[in-house]
Protein backbone atom coordinates (compact mmCIF):
# COMPACT_ATOMS: atom_id res chain seq x y z
CA UNK A 1 0.00 0.00 0.00
CA UNK A 2 1.38 3.15 -0.67
CA UNK A 3 1.94 5.94 1.85
CA UNK A 4 -0.52 9.06 1.40
CA UNK A 5 1.45 12.67 2.09
CA UNK A 6 -1.73 15.06 1.97
CA UNK A 7 0.63 17.74 3.49
CA UNK A 8 4.18 18.63 5.35
CA UNK A 9 2.66 17.00 8.66
CA UNK A 10 1.90 13.27 6.89
CA UNK A 11 5.66 13.78 5.95
CA UNK A 12 6.77 14.68 9.24
CA UNK A 13 4.90 11.75 10.83
CA UNK A 14 6.06 9.10 7.44
CA UNK A 15 9.70 10.18 8.66
CA UNK A 16 9.10 9.51 12.06
CA UNK A 17 7.82 6.11 11.52
CA UNK A 18 10.45 5.35 9.64
CA UNK A 19 12.99 6.18 12.70
CA UNK A 20 10.45 3.97 14.85
CA UNK A 21 11.31 1.55 12.83
CA UNK A 22 15.26 2.16 12.52
CA UNK A 23 15.39 2.23 15.85
CA UNK A 24 13.49 -0.89 16.65
CA UNK A 25 14.99 -3.17 14.16
CA UNK A 26 18.71 -1.81 15.42
CA UNK A 27 17.36 -3.30 18.96
CA UNK A 28 17.74 -6.75 17.21
CA UNK A 29 20.62 -6.73 15.40
CA UNK A 30 23.12 -4.85 17.57
CA UNK A 31 23.26 -7.43 20.21
CA UNK A 32 24.47 -9.65 17.58
CA UNK A 33 26.81 -6.97 16.60
CA UNK A 34 28.08 -6.72 20.32
CA UNK A 35 28.83 -10.91 20.15
CA UNK A 36 30.55 -10.80 16.54
CA UNK A 37 32.98 -8.50 17.87
CA UNK A 38 35.94 -9.13 19.44
CA UNK A 39 38.06 -6.36 20.69
CA UNK A 40 36.45 -5.92 24.35
CA UNK A 41 36.13 -1.52 23.33
CA UNK A 42 33.91 -2.72 20.37
CA UNK A 43 31.71 -5.30 22.58
CA UNK A 44 31.23 -2.31 24.94
CA UNK A 45 30.50 0.10 22.91
CA UNK A 46 27.71 -1.90 20.75
CA UNK A 47 26.25 -2.55 24.29
CA UNK A 48 25.85 0.75 25.33
CA UNK A 49 24.49 1.53 21.97
CA UNK A 50 22.20 -1.02 22.58
CA UNK A 51 20.67 0.82 25.48
CA UNK A 52 21.02 4.15 23.95
CA UNK A 53 18.78 3.15 21.27
CA UNK A 54 16.40 1.91 23.47
CA UNK A 55 15.88 5.53 25.05
CA UNK A 56 15.66 6.80 21.61
CA UNK A 57 12.65 4.52 20.64
CA UNK A 58 11.29 5.68 23.65
CA UNK A 59 11.77 9.57 22.90
CA UNK A 60 10.06 8.61 19.60
CA UNK A 61 7.45 7.08 21.87
CA UNK A 62 6.91 10.01 23.43
CA UNK A 63 7.18 12.35 20.46
CA UNK A 64 4.07 10.26 19.16
CA UNK A 65 2.21 10.58 22.12
CA UNK A 66 2.62 14.15 21.87
CA UNK A 67 1.45 14.61 18.07
CA UNK A 68 -1.38 11.67 19.17
CA UNK A 69 0.20 9.47 16.09
CA UNK A 70 1.18 5.89 16.62
CA UNK A 71 4.81 5.33 14.90
CA UNK A 72 4.44 1.53 14.64
CA UNK A 73 3.27 0.00 10.92
CA UNK A 74 5.77 1.00 8.67
CA UNK A 75 8.97 -0.67 7.52
CA UNK A 76 12.95 1.30 7.00
CA UNK A 77 13.79 -0.54 4.66
CA UNK A 78 17.13 1.19 4.31
CA UNK A 79 17.72 0.59 7.62
CA UNK A 80 16.57 -3.40 6.65
CA UNK A 81 19.19 -3.33 4.01
CA UNK A 82 22.27 -1.78 6.52
CA UNK A 83 21.73 -4.66 8.98
CA UNK A 84 21.45 -7.58 5.90
CA UNK A 85 24.83 -6.04 4.84
CA UNK A 86 26.27 -6.16 8.74
CA UNK A 87 25.07 -9.98 9.39
CA UNK A 88 26.81 -10.50 6.09
CA UNK A 89 29.88 -9.62 7.96
CA UNK A 90 28.61 -11.34 10.75
CA UNK A 91 28.78 -14.71 9.06
CA UNK A 92 32.11 -13.95 7.09
CA UNK A 93 35.07 -15.53 7.75
CA UNK A 94 37.56 -13.19 8.82
CA UNK A 95 39.98 -12.83 11.52
CA UNK A 96 39.07 -10.96 14.84
CA UNK A 97 40.19 -7.35 13.77
CA UNK A 98 39.39 -7.82 10.76
CA UNK A 99 35.90 -8.71 11.29
CA UNK A 100 35.95 -5.93 13.65
CA UNK A 101 37.04 -3.19 10.89
CA UNK A 102 33.84 -4.47 9.31
CA UNK A 103 31.68 -4.74 11.86
CA UNK A 104 32.60 -0.73 12.33
CA UNK A 105 32.15 0.12 8.96
CA UNK A 106 28.74 -1.35 8.86
CA UNK A 107 27.95 0.52 12.33
CA UNK A 108 29.10 4.11 10.92
CA UNK A 109 26.81 3.20 7.72
CA UNK A 110 23.89 2.70 10.36
CA UNK A 111 25.09 5.73 12.18
CA UNK A 112 25.53 7.67 9.21
CA UNK A 113 22.13 6.98 7.84
CA UNK A 114 20.54 8.29 11.02
CA UNK A 115 22.43 10.73 11.42
CA UNK A 116 20.66 11.99 7.95
CA UNK A 117 17.11 11.05 9.11
CA UNK A 118 17.29 12.89 12.58
CA UNK A 119 18.80 15.67 10.85
CA UNK A 120 15.82 15.96 8.61
CA UNK A 121 13.40 15.53 11.17
CA UNK A 122 14.78 17.99 13.78
CA UNK A 123 14.71 20.41 10.09
CA UNK A 124 10.85 19.74 9.88
CA UNK A 125 9.94 19.85 13.37
CA UNK A 126 11.56 23.68 13.49
CA UNK A 127 9.62 24.32 10.13
CA UNK A 128 5.94 23.07 11.62
CA UNK A 129 7.39 24.51 14.99
CA UNK A 130 6.68 22.25 17.13
CA UNK A 131 9.92 22.85 19.67
CA UNK A 132 9.44 20.35 22.52
CA UNK A 133 9.38 17.48 19.30
CA UNK A 134 12.91 19.27 17.78
CA UNK A 135 14.85 19.69 20.67
CA UNK A 136 13.93 15.60 21.45
CA UNK A 137 15.01 14.77 18.48
CA UNK A 138 18.35 16.86 18.51
CA UNK A 139 19.03 14.71 21.61
CA UNK A 140 18.95 11.81 19.60
CA UNK A 141 20.71 13.38 17.05
CA UNK A 142 23.85 14.39 19.39
CA UNK A 143 23.40 10.66 19.84
CA UNK A 144 24.35 9.73 17.00
CA UNK A 145 27.04 11.92 15.97
CA UNK A 146 28.53 10.92 19.11
CA UNK A 147 28.45 7.47 18.83
CA UNK A 148 29.75 7.79 15.15
CA UNK A 149 32.58 9.61 16.81
CA UNK A 150 32.96 6.83 19.18
CA UNK A 151 33.33 4.09 16.46
CA UNK A 152 35.87 6.48 14.91
CA UNK A 153 38.25 6.60 17.83
CA UNK A 154 37.82 2.79 18.55
CA UNK A 155 38.87 2.38 14.60
CA UNK A 156 41.48 4.58 14.50
CA UNK A 157 43.24 3.75 17.92
CA UNK A 158 42.66 0.02 18.41
CA UNK A 159 40.93 -1.98 15.57
CA UNK A 160 42.59 -0.79 11.92
CA UNK A 161 45.52 -0.45 13.19
CA UNK A 162 45.99 -4.09 14.39
CA UNK A 163 43.88 -5.19 11.62
CA UNK A 164 46.13 -3.49 9.20
CA UNK A 165 49.33 -5.85 10.20
CA UNK A 166 47.31 -8.78 9.15
CA UNK A 167 48.63 -9.98 5.87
Amino acid sequence: MATTLNSFKDLFIHELKDLYSAETQLMEAIPMMAEAATTKKLQEAFRAHLEETKRQRQRLEKIGEILGEDLKGETCEGMKGLIKEGEGIIKANAQGEIKDAALISAAQRVEHYEIAGYGTAVHFADILKENEISELLAETLDEEKSSDSKLNRIAKQFVNVKAESIH
